[in-house]
């Protein structure tokens, strides 16, 4: 692929989004309008103290799902409870920014969570105070990148959008306007 060729949802962002947004907001300038920053995928693996295999079978998945290569995170501290050593690998982690962000986020609201059983829609209070977006995923394999046959075990993964949002309604409104399928009020 081309790599000056923009993708779909960057495409979209520039076309519909922040006319949409300077319209709502009446932003005075279009660089007051928030835009996605990066996207930060996590791991926690546990189970990884006992079997060093798991670790390396939720590496190679994270890498398969992202399209770059995860960081393995160690602990920082020993901890007896949950006998753990300072220095052993206890998660991964894969930060996207710019092409990849976009690419991710694009087959995320497309294809993946329309893949969810009983998917109703995301939360809409996941936002924090800056305009950030945090959602859970208890399966890795709602992805079509990972073969369903070929899994050993369910992961789960943490997703957080980060964007330059001031506020919650900013942040809400931009990931509505890319797409994002929020939870609708029950009407009776």
């Amino acid at each position: 692929m081309d790599p000056k060729t923009q993708n779909r949802l960057k495409e979209k962002y520039i076309t519909q989004v922040k006319p949409a947004m300077m319209s709502e907001f009446s932003y005075k300038n279009i660089m007051q309008v928030p835009k996605l920053v990066k996207i930060v995928i996590n791991m926690g693996v546990g189970e990884a103290i006992n079997d060093i295999k798991i670790m390396d079978q939720a590496v190679s998945e994270l890498g398969l799902i992202t399209g770059q290569h995860p960081v393995v995170c160690r602990a920082k501290k020993a901890i007896s409870n949950f006998k753990i050593r300072e220095g052993q690998p206890v998660g991964c982690k894969v930060t996207l920014r710019k092409r990849n962000m976009y690419e991710f986020f694009d087959r995320l609201v497309n294809v993946t969570l329309p893949r969810i059983r009983d998917f109703r829609g995301v939360s809409k209070s996941s936002f924090d105070q800056n305009g950030n977006y945090s959602m859970g995923l208890k399966e890795q394999i709602i992805f079509p990148e990972i073969e369903y046959d070929k899994n050993q075990r369910i992961q789960g993964m943490d997703i957080t959008i980060v964007t330059t949002a001031n506020t919650q309604k900013e942040a809400k409104s931009l990931l509505r306007l890319l797409g994002m399928p929020f939870k609708t009020e029950k009407q009776d």
